[in-house]
């Protein structure tokens, strides 16, 4: 019984020391960056964000697609956000975010929308 617990010990005693010799090569090498590769970082996120952005407008836009034609849009209605409030088979409320997601709303989040006047 006292073996397997030392041999436990020592293995977690060796599993941290690599990790921390790992973390500490990390460090080094953050220190070594240059202008390029500051530049291409900067490069990197903003490809990201410009894909995320992307893709959440794709999302958006297939969702209003699919519950325009599965679903009954309320006329007069609109949700907090000033989009469409649908509503599915289950009478249920909701509208779509910016995002693409669901947002199902209560009795008290659904407003009127205010009429146009043609002057």
């Amino acid at each position: 019984m006292k073996r397997k617990y030392l041999m436990s010990v020592a293995a977690a005693l060796i599993i941290c020391s690599v990790s921390s010799a790992s973390y500490a090569q990390e460090k080094k090498q953050e220190k070594k960056k240059t202008e390029v590769g500051k530049a291409l970082q900067k490069t990197g996120n903003a490809i990201e964000k410009g894909a995320t952005a992307v893709g959440n407008k794709t999302a958006e836009v297939a969702v209003k697609g699919t519950a325009k034609v599965a679903d009954k849009v309320w006329d007069g209605k609109m949700a907090p956000d000033g989009s469409d409030v649908y509503i599915d088979s289950k009478n249920r409320k909701y509208y779509v975010n910016k995002k693409g997601a669901k947002i199902y709303l209560k009795s008290s989040q659904i407003k009127n929308r205010p009429k146009k006047d043609n002057n």
